[in-house]
């Protein structure tokens, strides 16, 4: 008898502790929320301040040689631009781009003699060449954002286009170093298609869901081409291309709502516990 109170005594103290274990279920596993793809097409407007210069000017001299510009120096100045891109995911992008670049003047210096055509340049001269151009450009461009680090985001670039060069007059005061006298002379400026490049480097930085600013350096490589034409004995001549080092900032505004967040459904509490009594 005592054996049997003993084991019913056991019974009642561990059995609801048992049987409440039995009905506790495990808590359901953190659902994976795969983030929301982040592309889409953007438009971005774009402010510069360039430096300017050149590999050097060519042109053919009054007794038909191969002369060059003993000077050439090429004014700074302001370039702005529009485009339309597309982000792929968070780290490539592309974009197209129109640039126009500002006027930026020339000036220039030769040294010769012996034209023999009855100028000033029969005896040794000095001419002092001024001119300027204007340019538009047209860009295909890729990206590589490299780390999102809070609202900044790094970058690299390339780009591959043409540019349009429009030279305008180059107007030469040539005079003879004996002061004997000087001859001013206007050559026609020429216009061409020019293959370009580019490099780009910066950061973007958010403003909000689809406001970025963006800040940075590109640099840009024009070929060389035509610059003016023949007058009388001189020209025409060429320029050797042209480098633009650019110190920029934009802004891009992204179409749709960047700032979406995948929907996380609440978690399913467990069955509320039996109450025992």
């Amino acid at each position: 008898m005592k054996k049997i109170v003993a084991f019913a005594s056991a019974m009642l103290a561990f059995g609801p502790q048992a049987y409440a274990a039995d009905l506790a279920e495990p808590a359901p596993a953190p659902e994976v929320v795969e983030p929301l793809p982040t592309g889409g097409w953007y438009l971005r407007k774009d402010i510069s301040y360039d430096f300017m210069s050149t590999d050097g000017v060519n042109y053919r001299a009054g007794n038909d040689r191969n002369a060059k510009f003993n000077d050439v120096e090429l004014d700074d100045t302001w370039n702005m631009g529009v485009g339309v891109g597309y982000q792929f995911n968070d780290y490539f992008r592309v974009d197209k781009t129109f640039d126009y670049l500002f006027s930026s003047d020339f000036r220039g210096s030769t040294k010769g003699g012996n034209a023999n055509d009855g100028s000033a340049c029969d005896v040794k001269c000095k001419s002092t060449d001024v001119a300027s151009f204007q340019a538009f450009s047209v860009m295909a461009n890729a990206y590589v954002d490299i780390y999102h680090w809070g609202v900044f985001t790094p970058y690299v670039g390339a780009g591959l286009g043409a540019t349009y060069v429009d030279w305008g007059k180059l107007k030469n005061t040539a005079c003879a170093t004996d002061g004997s006298g000087c001859d001013n002379v206007s050559h026609k400026g020429k216009d061409s298609w020019r293959f370009t490049y580019g490099l780009m480097v910066g950061t973007s930085i958010d403003i909000n869901c689809q406001w970025k600013a963006d800040v940075g350096y590109r640099y840009r490589n024009v070929d060389g081409g035509p610059m003016f034409g023949r007058k009388f004995n001189g020209g025409p001549g060429h320029d050797d291309g042209i480098d633009i080092h650019e110190v920029r900032s934009g802004i891009r505004y992204s179409f749709g709502d960047s700032c979406q967040t995948a929907y996380l459904p609440p978690a399913e509490l467990p069955a509320e516990q039996p109450v025992f009594k």
